[in-house]
């Protein structure tokens, strides 16, 4: 099989020929239709995720196929079944081995390409939005980063949710999408002053923040009393360091926040999380938007996508099969 592997940190990927894997006890084995770009690929790449897997290693954290065969126990899944799953490594790759319990079936009116861009960004923004800051109906709902992977996925979360949502991007063209996701108000974030505008408008009940630095600092001088603020990853280069002083005088919560590391300490909580978004999924109130779709043999093309902020919503890489 074809796979696109990580041979030397900071370098590009390089496309190599695998030996198909079989699926271990409690594995199946999945045909790979699509995989989902996320903002940890590129700090895999790097060297400075969290979790570093031994090189070479095979990336892609979230992948859309169908099970080919089953190890042994596996008794809830069967072969030919589609499925999602949020795999953390494997998803670049023709065939993926990949632990049946992670595996979420999708259904029929779920196409390959939505599948493969639903479960990282609905799924943090959701158990973010829900779980974890009980976003009510009655509150102002600040997301940076809005038009990106994850961001644009909290407006639109956060807008079925019933809260006023306050959108900040980089230039007119992603706000207009952010905009067409539900945003309420937009911020420019190169020509705005976030802090002022946001004040302005009231004031921050949540803040949902992927890029941390400036912008992080902005919107926590411009939450409301008591407000919930969720820093979830750090695409400016810079992790805030955060002043206590602020917390204490506005009654302020900051909350830590790793998806991923649900699926070992709590997983009812992802697989919660998902029934609801199939739900809604199905009943037409949530639709991913895929800015671009690459081939296998392109993925460096569509990491950098990711790597230029060239993309909004989900970047996807197709291994050949309709989708």
């Amino acid at each position: 099989m074809r796979a696109m592997q990580v041979i030397e940190h900071g370098q590009p990927l390089q496309l190599v020929q695998l030996d198909t894997p079989r699926p271990q006890a409690g594995q199946v084995l999945v045909q790979v239709h699509s995989c989902g770009l996320n903002f940890g690929d590129l700090l895999i790449i790097k060297g400075t995720y969290q979790e570093r897997p031994p090189l070479p290693a095979t990336i892609g954290m979230e992948l859309c196929g169908t099970v080919t065969a089953l190890g042994e126990g596996v008794k809830d899944l069967r072969v030919g079944q589609r499925i999602a799953a949020y795999s953390g490594f494997g998803g670049l790759a023709e065939y993926a081995a990949i632990p049946a319990d992670i595996c979420v079936p999708i259904p029929d009116q779920m196409s390959e390409l939505d599948a493969a861009a639903f479960l990282v960004a609905y799924g943090t923004s959701h158990v973010a939005l829900d779980y974890k800051a009980h976003l009510q109906a009655t509150e102002t709902l600040l997301v940076l980063g809005a038009s990106g992977g994850v961001g644009l996925t909290a407006v639109e979360l956060g807008k079925l949710m019933g809260a006023k949502v306050i959108a900040v991007a980089r230039g007119e063209e992603k706000l207009k999408i952010a905009a067409a996701a539900g945003a309420d108000h937009l911020i420019n974030s190169e020509t705005d002053d976030i802090r002022a505008c946001v004040k302005a408008l009231g004031g921050a009940d949540v803040v949902y923040d992927p890029i941390g630095g400036d912008q992080f600092n902005a919107a926590l001088r411009a939450c409301n009393p008591e407000a919930r603020i969720l820093p979830l990853g750090f695409a400016s280069g810079e992790v805030p360091q955060i002043p206590a002083n602020i917390l204490l005088v506005k009654n302020l919560t900051v909350i830590g926040y790793y998806w991923g590391g649900y699926t070992k300490v709590n997983p009812k909580v992802l697989t919660n999380s998902f029934e609801t978004l199939i739900d809604w999924y199905l009943a037409g109130k949530l639709r991913p938007h895929i800015s671009h779709s690459l081939p296998l043999e392109q993925a460096n093309d569509a990491l950098e996508l990711l790597r230029s902020r060239k993309a909004t919503g989900k970047v996807v890489v197709t291994m050949g099969q309709a989708a």
